[in-house]
């Protein structure tokens, strides 16, 4: 009874936390799919109707009427971008220090209003950069209060058991509130796009409403039991006497250190251990390597969460709307890829091993989009599934999954307060990405998309290149494992032989002797 009592405060965690997400990504997405209408190609809407001139440029909202264009939608996304990546670091600081659910349903609250200040630009007819820049700084900054938050919440209340399928399936509230967020914004976009931000502003607030009220931050709240996290003394007994046996720590159990969880993660008294330093987070094996990792994953993910409704439109010609909605597919692919990944890295325990393989398969996999992904709306179809999954793939499991391993190591001694710190230096360091991503796409697009396509795949290889020393860890656990494994096999079969040969050594000798 006591069992699905728990198991039912599990569910209801894990379901808001993703619906509390699946807005934070909601409200986010509206920029992409309204930029077409910014600036557009007004001569495919006829004549000027208030004179007579030739303008192709009479209905694009000012100052997004110019040439440059793509250098002022940069500034955009850069402004909201940076403040994020900024935001993020002191975001997880804060985390470790206050009460999440009043934490998270501020943000959520805030990040409405900030989000229905832009759509309000369109009633109010503004015409200023500055105001659309101050909207993205402060929505940036207050959006960082939601993925620390909401990992520390789910880490709180599941152990590492099937953590990286558990976390694949619920990290696709990321692709879910992209493809809410591209349906939404694309239903106002063509008659009044202001109601595209003004929608979503209003979800995410009513979610940190509903947030405030049902959140529960950990199992002891609610008299359940807390998630078991440690490896049973017994079971760490065997490990280290298997590394013994082979006369060396294994290799296997010090790539495992990497993604060991140590923490109970119990609601902490007065008394307890401090929250962990910035620095002392950095110090964490692995969290370097998959920060710097996340930092060119995510900036795959983003430019392509940022530009490929445009991109869609130059190339095939869609309308803003159909553009829209085809995006919708890459992010379809996003949850297939983060399912996949948290799965398979379940499965062989190689998290690194996962991401790099991922990695390795988009580079190609982008260049063909590139190419020939627009000969044919089956084929675009098909290639925007395939380079979700393999570009979110990554994405999702290192700021999912690696997060909350790295986050509760075992080095950390018992110390709940480290998770999310730890989350908002891996997801932050990505943000970094993020910025940098859809600035430069803005700027190389302007030589053709091609060049935008390399960056890309350049990104890819740099971030695979990043996690080579984990993945040599995990390769050689696997080995030691291995070795181990047909170890004594292979030693009774040697002592086997060994014997039968002085055995006859010793015969021979004996019928030598008259």
């Amino acid at each position: 009874m006591k069992v699905t009592y728990s198991l039912r405060y599990r569910g209801l965690i894990l379901l808001l936390t993703f619906l509390c997400y699946t807005s934070y990504h909601l409200s986010r997405k509206p920029i992409s799919i309204v930029k077409s209408q910014l600036h557009y190609n007004c001569s495919l809407r006829g004549a000027n109707p208030h004179n007579d001139s030739n303008s192709t440029t009479w209905c694009d909202w000012k100052p997004f009427d110019q040439d440059n264009y793509k250098e002022l939608f940069g500034a955009l996304d850069n402004a909201f971008l940076v403040a994020y990546a900024i935001g993020m670091y002191i975001s997880g600081i804060f985390g470790e220090r206050l009460p999440l659910r009043y934490y998270l349903s501020g943000g959520m609250l805030l990040s409405g209003l900030f989000t229905a200040l832009f759509g309000l630009g369109y009633y109010w007819q503004i015409h200023y950069l500055w105001y659309f820049v101050i909207i993205q700084v402060c929505n940036g900054l207050v959006q960082t209060t939601g993925w620390p938050s909401v990992v520390t919440c789910v880490g709180n209340w599941f152990g590492k058991g099937k953590r990286g399928l558990i976390m694949g399936i619920w990290n696709s509230h990321t692709s879910v509130g992209n493809i809410l967020g591209s349906l939404i914004a694309g239903a106002f976009v063509s008659q009044a796009w202001g109601l595209s931000f003004i929608v979503p502003g209003i979800i995410i607030a009513t979610m940190g409403v509903v947030c405030f009220l049902f959140l529960i931050e950990y199992p002891d709240d609610v008299e359940c039991s807390p998630p078991l996290h440690h490896a049973s003394s017994e079971e760490k007994g065997l490990e280290a006497e298997n590394s013994i046996g082979d006369g060396s720590l294994n290799a296997s159990n010090h790539s495992r250190e990497n993604i060991m969880v140590a923490v109970e993660s119990t609601k902490e008294s007065t008394e307890g251990p401090e929250a962990i330093s910035f620095f002392g987070a950095l110090r964490i094996p692995g969290v370097i390597e998959f920060s710097f990792c996340l930092l060119f994953a995510k900036l795959v993910s983003y430019t392509f969460l940022y530009w490929l409704p445009l991109y869609i439109v130059n190339v095939a010609h869609f309308s803003a709307k159909k553009a829209g909605d085809m995006s919708t597919l890459f992010d379809v692919g996003g949850i297939i890829g983060g399912i996949l990944a948290g799965l398979i890295s379940d499965y062989t325990g190689g998290r690194a091993t996962t991401c790099c393989v991922m990695l390795i398969l988009a580079a190609p996999m982008l260049f063909l989009y590139n190419y020939i992904g627009q000969n044919g709306l089956a084929t675009s179809i098909v290639m925007l599934i395939i380079c979700g999954g393999l570009v979110n793939g990554p994405y999702a499991l290192i700021t999912t999954a690696v997060s909350a391993d790295l986050g509760t190591h075992e080095c950390l001694q018992g110390n709940a307060k480290a998770l999310s710190t730890v989350t908002a230096i891996i997801d932050g360091t990505g943000s970094v990405g993020a910025a940098l991503g859809p600035l430069l796409a803005g700027l190389i697009s302007q030589s053709g998309w091609d060049n935008v396509f390399y960056m890309l795949i350049t990104a890819d290889v740099l971030a695979c290149l990043l996690l080579s020393r984990m993945v040599y860890k995990e390769i050689r656990g696997w080995c030691g494992c291995y070795a181990r494994k047909r170890g004594p096999l292979h030693h009774l079969l040697l002592a086997i032989l060994t014997t039968e040969i002085l055995l006859g050594s010793v015969s021979g000798m004996l019928d030598g002797v008259p």
